[in-house]
């Protein structure tokens, strides 16, 4: 436990290797993963704004963090209006992929919220160099995966075996492979953003 839903926020993590879970503790004592943490994320950030955190921070597997104390990130985004308004940019970010998530949640079938789940941690895990053509791993317990999607493990499970037998995935025990991305995106109805590359306006640079 990195740190505990309601306590007071005093530093933000940057997580050097290993999985988090972000999650909430709902009023019938269930669990809502909120977001799967992997290396090079800043944890803790959403509850600077708070007196009480307010999320959970698990670790998901050994993980390696580096500990900031909010005032040395504070003196950070004083002396670097770079780091600053790239900041605020993720945040931004962050923001979009949740609103993506909470709309799937609400409006796509079981199906579609664990093909959009692959295609993210395939597509962030390959940007760190941890996934090619041979897959990945997902070191997450089908309990962990329903937690953040809405469903049951039982479901969960259901749906694996669902996407094995119709060819889209290949799976042993923890490794995945995506046989055919396209047609999970397209049943994922995940949104393909396209993120800015010019971001001059943030700190007043015009372009011509």
């Amino acid at each position: 436990m990195l740190r505990r839903e309601g306590e007071a926020p005093r530093y933000v993590y940057l997580l050097l290797s290993g999985w988090v879970g972000a999650s909430i503790l709902l009023p019938g004592g269930e669990r809502q993963i909120v977001k799967f943490h992997l290396p090079g994320d800043m944890l803790g950030t959403p509850s600077m704004c708070l007196a009480q955190a307010a999320d959970t921070l698990t670790a998901l597997t050994a993980v390696t963090i580096s500990r900031v104390p909010l005032a040395a990130f504070g003196t950070v985004f004083a002396s670097s209006p770079r780091f600053a308004a790239a900041m605020f940019l993720s945040v931004q970010r962050e923001r979009v992929a949740l609103m993506d998530r909470l709309a799937a949640i609400g409006r796509t079938p079981a199906i579609a919220r664990v093909a959009a789940l692959l295609l993210d941690v395939e597509e962030r895990l390959r940007a760190l160099g941890a996934a090619g053509a041979d897959g990945f791993d997902m070191p997450l317990t089908q309990e962990q995966i329903g937690d953040h999607l809405g469903l049951t493990a039982v479901h969960v499970n259901r749906v694996f075996r669902q996407m094995v037998e119709s060819g889209l995935v290949s799976r042993e025990r923890q490794r995945f492979v995506l046989l055919d991305p396209a047609r999970l995106r397209s049943m994922s109805a995940r949104q393909q953003r396209v993120m800015t590359r010019d971001a001059g306006w943030l700190l007043g640079e015009t372009s011509v």
